[in-house]
């Protein structure tokens, strides 16, 4: 097995390569700021030199493939275009792969799911540790709670993983995460004819319907302070949480023109 270090070095090196190209809202600089948040989160938590290892690598592959990513994107539209050209006229082709909501989004390369598992056996990572690791990247996404598939049953290293990515997206940073996201799929700013979604299911949240990027914080962002797991991430989401209301305070008085 490749040491720790090793291991650590080729995983930034997996990221770096396989999320070239992304979105600032996806990209490597994302993974550094979890991997840097989830070990402070294990280190305050008191977590073991083998469990920080889990946590750590965990952190760095947690969106290779993410379905948010460029790479993951052109994936998807690939695979749609190879369907339709056994099945669909050309105008369908167009009109679907102009419509980033339609129901057939999103799609999932297996290649895409294999890059990690296959990145862990490569390197030698031990039974234990890998299905560790796969387990917390499999089952940390906010889809996954919406559809009630995530239970009390947490192991450590998953809590701080999940509440280094959680708060990431929330915050200053997560703010311009949100408009990131929100620009590059060329998402409306804020239309106050459009509601957000109160209780927003899994199908709706991944197929992405119309949505403004404002409305995105009132549909996940502002949710997740009350999902963070861990003590040490309970207290760094208030802060952030606070910042977010703040600031959406101030953003629709300056819409309405009140300030």
């Amino acid at each position: 097995m490749a040491s720790r270090v090793t291991t650590v070095k080729n995983a930034e090196k997996l990221v770096e390569r396989t999320m070239k190209g992304n979105d600032a809202s996806h990209d490597a600089a994302h993974v550094w700021r979890v991997r840097d948040l989830a070990l402070s989160l294990a280190q305050e938590e008191g977590l073991s030199s083998d469990s920080m290892e889990i946590v750590e690598l965990a952190a760095l592959l947690h969106d290779i493939g993410h379905p948010l990513s460029n790479s993951y994107f052109q994936t998807c539209r690939s695979s749609i275009f190879n369907a339709f050209l056994k099945n669909f006229s050309c105008e369908v082709l167009i009109a679907s792969l102009a419509d980033s909501s339609a129901s057939i989004w999103p799609c999932r390369d297996p290649s895409e799911e294999k890059i990690v598992q296959n990145f862990l056996e490569e390197e030698g990572v031990d039974e234990i540790k890998k299905m560790k690791i796969l387990t917390i990247i499999n089952g940390m996404g906010f889809k996954e709670e919406l559809a009630g598939h995530a239970n009390g049953e947490f192991s450590p290293e998953f809590r701080v993983v999940q509440d280094a990515d959680r708060l990431d997206a929330i915050g200053a940073v997560g703010i311009a995460r949100c408009f990131t996201f929100g620009g590059s799929r060329n998402r409306v700013l804020h239309d106050p004819a459009i509601p957000p979604r109160p209780d927003l299911s899994k199908e709706q949240y991944m197929k992405k319907e119309e949505q403004t990027t404002v409305n995105h914080f009132h549909e996940k962002l502002l949710k997740l302070k009350d999902l963070v797991k861990t003590k040490a991430g309970q207290r760094r989401a208030e802060r952030r949480h606070k910042f977010m209301e703040e600031f959406l305070k101030e953003f629709y008085e300056e819409w309405d023109g009140r300030a």
